[in-house]
Order: structure tokens, then sequence, then C-alpha cells
């Protein structure tokens, strides 16, 4: 039997985290986390979707932003509880070791510090990614089109936006990908898909079988951006040639539908990564190349304490729970705000 005819789509997805790893599958979700002891704490989540109140919404192209937002905040949430599960106690400082700013805002935060500091990063992320990634783009291909090109490449500019914005990408993520922690962070993420290899591959979770697989898989999120940088390209092509006068009318004008288009190319990206993780044959291989690539940068090869992880997590997802482990799900894991099993994707 062939190595592309044992793999069967497993329907489990996840998302590496700080010193952790967070996975979906037919019996909810859980995150796996190291700790500083060494111990690995894992923590059961009870998912729900707002698709279970609305069936309609998983019906295909709409299904896909849906999905896209509620692991988005799903994932960040997942992502602020590992950082404060794994992070070092202050608590254990002696006081003279504590600057008068350390004392403020343990007693006054405390706890919520991370989620301040969480949600301050993220308006700031927002607002930079949207300016490294929309506005920077579109402003200097503008540019180049009116005073270098003299506007002889007006019927391109939308390929030059888009190839911009996938080296802007590129670059963005080798450079982050140099940085200790993070590094850290991408051996999670090679554990999280070597992991999902190992289960759809039928064979047994250890740590010799998982360390085998490959890191690199054609439903990872990182596939899903460039499906939709290059979706992206091709719709604002067409835009371009049936209203040229958007662009010309005004460069905000042209950015604000580009962001208006958005859900529906990540509709149609959304479903192209679903098709590449069911299927192997030439479409999808061409499909998944681009981000199998990148994720060269971003999954890296872990070591087995790491793998442990990754193993830990996924078993709580995919094998029935005790009723001891079942009552470890508590109110306070449970979250209204993630996508189920079945519509599951990478991290």
């Amino acid at each position: 039997m062939s190595n592309k005819e044992k793999i069967k789509y497993s329907g489990v997805g996840g998302e590496a985290l700080i010193e952790g790893i967070m996975m979906k599958g037919p019996y909810g979700a859980a995150m796996a986390c190291r700790m500083p002891d060494g111990s690995i704490d894992l923590t059961r989540k009870e998912v729900h979707s707002v698709t279970d109140k609305f069936k309609f919404l998983k019906a295909p192209f709409i299904r896909g932003p849906i999905n896209f937002v509620e692991q988005m905040i799903f994932g960040y949430k997942c992502m602020m509880e590992s950082a404060e599960k794994t992070a070092f106690d202050t608590s254990g400082m002696k006081e003279e070791e504590m600057s008068k700013l350390d004392k403020w805002l343990e007693a006054h935060l405390g706890p919520k510090l991370m989620g301040v500091i969480g949600l301050v990063a993220m308006v700031l992320g927002f607002g930079l990614a949207f300016l490294i990634f929309f506005y920077l783009p579109t402003w200097t291909s503008d540019l180049i089109n009116k005073h270098l090109a003299h506007g002889s490449l007006d019927r391109y500019i939308p390929v030059i936006e888009g190839l911009m914005r996938m080296i802007i990408f590129i670059l963005y993520m080798w450079g982050v990908s140099q940085m200790s922690d993070i590094k850290r962070v991408f051996k999670y993420h090679g554990a999280e898909h070597k992991s999902i290899f190992c289960v759809e591959h039928g064979l047994e979770l250890t740590v010799e079988n998982v360390r085998k697989q490959k890191r690199f898989h054609p439903r990872c999120g990182t596939s899903f951006i460039f499906i939709t940088l290059i979706l992206s390209i091709v719709i604002s092509s067409v835009i371009n040639v049936l209203f040229p006068e958007l662009r010309q009318t005004s460069l905000w004008l042209w950015i604000a539908v580009k962001v208006l288009m958005l859900p529906f190319i990540m509709s149609i990206g959304y479903e192209c990564i679903r098709i590449a993780g069911k299927h192997d044959n030439v479409f999808t291989r061409f499909l998944s190349a681009p981000g199998l690539l990148m994720q060269r940068i971003t999954t890296k090869e872990p070591e087995d304490d790491i793998i442990e992880v990754g193993i830990a997590a996924i078993k709580a997802v995919i094998e029935p729970p005790s009723e001891d482990k079942a009552a470890d799900i508590t109110e306070d894991n449970k979250t209204d705000d993630v996508t189920q099993q079945e519509e599951s994707d990478e991290g």
C-alpha cells in the first residue's frame, strides 16, 4: 500500500501555543502545556459553534469565514491561557527584586494582567497588519505606477500588490522565526502536524511513530493564507479590469473594496483547503505547494518532550474521556465560540 493510500482524513485540527498545543477533534477540544516543573497540564474544552444554532451557516462558501473568526477567537484565548499557565510566577519573587511598577501591577491587576496586555497586543496587531499587508502594498504599487511607470502598469497593479504581500509575509515570518521563543512555538507547530499525521496513518500514538511523520500538512493555516493571497490576486485583477475607475478614483476606496471582498475570498480558500486535506491529486498538490514550502519556516523539528505534549493533546480529542476525565470539564473551561470537529483545520 502506498503512503498516499494509508492517509485518511481525520478531521482533527490544532494550533501551536506558548509551550503547548491545542487540538480539536471528535471529542471536543483540549490544550496540553509543558509546565515549568516538567509535567504536562491537560485542559479539556467543551466546544460549541454558532453553526450549531444556525445550520445554514455550515453550507459551503458560508462556513469558511465563520470558522475562521471562531478559530481566531478560540485560538487567541488558548494562546493567552497557555501563556498564563507557563509564565514565570512573580509571587515567588523576593520583595526587593520587584520594582514599584511590578508591585503595583501585581496588586491591582494580578491574573488580569495577561488579559489586558493580550487585548492591547491584539488591537495593535490588527492595526499593524492592516498597515503592512493592505495599505503599504497598495500605496507602494500606486507610487511606482504613477511616478516610475507613468501609468503604464494600471492593469497589472493587483498582481504587483499581491506579490508584494507575499514577499512581505514571507520576510515577516522568516524574521520572527529567528526569535528563540518563536522557534520553540514553531517546534510545537511541527509536533502538532506530526501527531495528526500519525493518526491519519492509523499508527499508534508513540513518540517514535510521531517522530517519523512529516511536519508539513496541507490543511495548515499557512497554506490557507497563501491560497487566500493567490485568490486575492485573481479576484482583484478581475475587479480592476471590470471597474478600473475604482482605483483611479480613490486609493482608500480601492482598499475598502479589497477589505470587503475578504470574506468572499476566504470562503473560497477554505473550501480549497478542505479539498486539499481530503484528496491527493495533481490539483490538490498544486494548491498545497506554496503553503507546504512556507511551512519550512513556520514549523521546526520538535524534540521528544514537545512531541509528548502533542500526543497528550491529540489523545484527549480522539479518545472518549473516562467519567473521571469528563468531570474535569468545568464551566470555566467551556466556550461558545469555537467550531466543531467537522469544521476543524490545522493551525
